[in-house]
């Protein structure tokens, strides 16, 4: 299968559903759900402890920082075995919302109230693409898949270079500063996430009742990316703006 047909997810690339051990029992919907929704629990409860340090006085920079590089070891973990994914999913999501905690405790001592904020808006998003894909209104052909793909790599490569240049002491305002034009980047990449939701929908649908059970913990991490990246680009947004104005 061509790079048109896989979603820029990488929980969902050929890789991992191409190389999967026979099992009897099959993926199903339910079961994605269950465990995404017990990853959630995990997120917000390590979000919760770090917020908590956050308001307690505590510098919660190595917090945030190692969940970050924890969360990218266990996703690298979780591409190239998959069989680990029972484990690595929750630990994924443990670490993640070390950095989630962070990032949102200091957003909202800035401005109270956001973080909450930018929660609703990543919910509703969600329930709003996954509408619009079960009733059609937006069709994920090839052509789409490609677009969301080459704009995922090309928003994720940029990421990592102002990352990069940041250990230099390169502050690169076009992307991370308050102009029109960083706002109009951080508008481009919460579009993007969102519509990535709608490839994971469309992996998850061709391959529930196909993929062994176990291709369901990959499945709820892979959801988790997309839509952690979602929360994470709204917050961004929304503190640009608060900012500007």
């Amino acid at each position: 299968m061509s790079i048109l047909n896989q979603t820029s997810n990488p929980a969902f690339t050929n890789y991992i559903w191409n190389n999967q051990q026979k099992e009897n029992d099959m993926m199903t919907l339910n079961g994605i759900i269950l465990k995404t929704f017990f990853c959630l629990i995990l997120v917000g409860l390590s979000t919760w402890y770090v917020w908590n340090l956050v308001h307690q006085g505590v510098n919660v920079k190595w917090y945030t920082s190692l969940g970050l590089l924890a969360s990218i070891v266990l996703s690298i973990l979780t591409s190239y075995k998959h069989t680990w994914a029972k484990f690595t999913a929750p630990l994924y999501s443990f670490a993640k919302g070390f950095f989630l905690g962070g990032i949102s405790a200091y957003a909202e001592k800035q401005f109270e109230g956001m973080p909450m904020r930018a929660v609703t808006v990543t919910i509703i998003t969600f329930f709003v693409m996954l509408i619009l894909y079960r009733i059609r209104v937006i069709v994920v052909t090839k052509q789409f898949r490609s677009v969301i793909i080459s704009a995922t790599v090309t928003i994720m490569i940029i990421y990592l270079i102002t990352w990069i240049l940041s250990f230099f002491g390169i502050f690169v305002p076009f992307i991370h500063g308050t102009s029109w034009f960083a706002i109009g980047f951080n508008i481009i990449a919460a579009c993007v996430a969102s519509l990535a939701l709608l490839l994971d929908f469309d992996f998850i649908e061709r391959k529930v009742n196909i993929a062994p059970k176990y291709m369901e913990w990959v499945a709820t991490w892979g959801l988790l990316i997309t839509l952690i990246w979602l929360y994470v680009e709204v917050l961004r947004l929304m503190k640009k703006l608060a900012i500007r104005f």
